[in-house]
């Protein structure tokens, strides 16, 4: 049995900024008291090593979980054992969302490479949330940002070119990266171009040409999985993006494409 280990408090100020643990707790400017009651429901799990599983498909969920170091791909699996990705989890980010309604996990979390990540056992955060004013509101926040990502991406597969599929995505991971005090232009893929080309709806060979034509177009350099953005205002130019605007028709919510 692999020992777990509470984070401190201290752990969590210093490196939660760029978490999502970040904004579970210090936007509220919660005081030492109720920090100190979060701290006590944090764990931190050992690595996971690349390959290995957070949690699968149809596992008890008991936890949510805030990625500390690496990153992983959370997927769903047909009657024939093929894998669907549905999406990339990059440090600061949550998982666990899925189970939420049902009890249980619809999809599975791999590791793509060692991930560090802290757990957050789910019925105590209930109970907790009951005694810290705001921090339903925020969990139901951050399930309502997932369920919209989910619908744009959606939307994307649906009507996008594979130029602007591709574009979207690297547009979004230097989003992501940017975020969390990274570099917007340059950062390494740790997924594998298959599964990029998987999340895409596209062939893998279509995403090597992509990468080729990017590069004589002198958007990007690509060296192996590391990607150094050249020119990002043309990249978004390219990318497709969708965002909820007002709509009195019967749908309540139209997505917008560029």
């Amino acid at each position: 049995m692999s020992q777990e280990r509470i984070v401190k408090l201290e752990d969590i100020r210093s490196h939660c900024q760029k978490c999502s643990l970040f904004q579970l707790c210090m936007p509220m400017g919660l005081g030492d008291g109720d920090l100190n009651k979060l701290d006590k429901i944090i764990k931190r799990r050992r690595p996971v090593e690349k390959g290995e599983y957070l949690y699968r498909i149809g596992d008890p969920h008991r936890s949510m979980y805030a990625v500390r170091a690496g990153s992983l791909k959370s997927f769903t699996t047909d009657q024939e054992g093929q894998e669907q990705i549905i999406g990339f989890h990059l440090p600061g980010e949550l998982l666990g969302l899925d189970a939420i309604s049902r009890g249980v996990h619809s999809c599975s979390a791999k590791a793509l490479e060692t991930v560090s990540v802290c757990e957050i056992p789910y019925e105590r955060l209930e109970s907790l949330s009951q005694e810290i004013p705001g921090l339903s509101h925020h969990l139901l926040s951050l399930m309502s940002e997932e369920l919209q990502h989910e619908h744009c991406h959606m939307a994307l597969l649906a009507r996008a070119p594979v130029e602007s599929r591709l574009a979207s995505f690297l547009v979004q991971l230097s989003e992501r990266f940017k975020d969390r005090g990274y570099s917007a232009t340059e950062f390494n893929l740790s997924m594998s171009r298959n599964d990029i080309a998987n999340l895409l709806g596209m062939a893998v060979e279509t995403i090597s040409r992509l990468f080729s034509q990017f590069q004589e177009q002198h958007l990007l350099i690509v060296e192996r999985k590391h990607i150094q953005i050249l020119d990002l205002p043309q990249l978004q130019a390219i990318s497709t993006h969708c965002s909820p605007v007002e709509n009195n028709d019967e749908d309540d919510t139209s997505y917008s494409a560029s």
